[in-house]
């Protein structure tokens, strides 16, 4: 999977979650179904939120972004659909272009220890997606262990 497919494909999921807690928040507040919809909802977007945060940043090594571009994707998660027009800007703009880089070139950026630990992951797709798995799902439970945003009702 190129870095191109890899961020589209969170950057999509990111959205699609978006309308789950969405339409679950119109069950809960607008048909008065009870907290299951958002519950569900929050849940799935929390966890892809969290994903495309992730996603972004190692995307965003991967195609030697700027620091800014790389807080500037991960910002659009904040706001519902934002992910998809971005990715169209990327995609106009070149940014997702090129595979993933495995092998050191002569950039001057590739002897940085970032850049020297993103290609030894690289180098062992498994062993990074477990890593990913773990960092998302870790951040993910200490979330749900410090509850959810205003507090437990």
């Amino acid at each position: 999977m190129s870095p191109r497919t890899f961020y589209r494909t969170v950057a999509i999921a990111e959205a699609v979650t978006w309308t789950l807690l969405i339409t679950g928040m119109i069950l809960k507040y607008g048909v008065g179904v009870g907290d299951w919809p958002v519950k569900v909802g929050g849940f799935a977007h929390g966890l892809v939120f969290i994903g495309y945060v992730t996603t972004a940043v190692l995307v965003g090594l991967n195609q030697r972004w700027p620091k800014r571009l790389m807080v500037g994707a991960a910002a659009t998660a904040f706001v519902p659909y934002l992910t998809i027009p971005f990715d169209r800007w990327l995609e106009k703009n070149n940014k997702l272009d090129g595979a993933w880089r495995t092998s050191a070139t002569a950039h001057p950026r590739d002897s940085h220890w970032v850049q020297v630990v993103l290609r030894w992951m690289l180098n062992r797709p498994a062993l990074l997606s477990v890593v990913f798995v773990v960092f998302v799902g870790g951040i993910m439970a200490t979330m749900l262990f410090v509850g959810p945003p205003g507090g437990r009702s």
